[in-house]
């Protein structure tokens, strides 16, 4: 059974950077599917915000591109995503999902709450 788990910190101060990290265990992000990036602020549905490939590519939700980067390190078969200048908007569930295409995901972690605020 494949398991994502998210970590990182649960308060980010408005303008600081967003890092959570992804770890992934029963199966390698290294050889296949996409490896996402998915949240819901409250009150609101799923937004996804990008993913990275097996092969290394990135893909990012246009709306937040200019803030995000999605990277991963192969030898703890971990990503991680960086959301830079962080507003309270940007609270929300972040969650990381597997999937065979940018818009299916299979398995997901159970989320972590990140709000941001002073």
């Amino acid at each position: 059974q494949v398991q994502l788990q998210e970590s990182g910190p649960g308060l980010v101060k408005p303008s600081q950077t967003l890092s959570l990290t992804c770890t992934v265990s029963e199966d390698s992000i290294t050889t296949s599917y996409y490896w996402n990036w998915i949240r819901q602020p409250p009150g609101k549905g799923l937004e996804w915000m990008g993913a990275i490939h097996y092969s290394g590519s990135t893909y990012y939700s246009p709306s937040l591109k200019s803030r995000t980067s999605i990277s991963r390190d192969t030898s703890k078969n971990q990503f991680t995503l960086q959301l830079s200048s962080v507003a309270p908007e940007d609270t929300a569930i972040y969650y990381c999902a597997r999937g065979p295409s940018l818009n299916e995901y299979d398995y997901w972690g159970q989320g972590t709450q990140v709000t941001v605020s002073s």
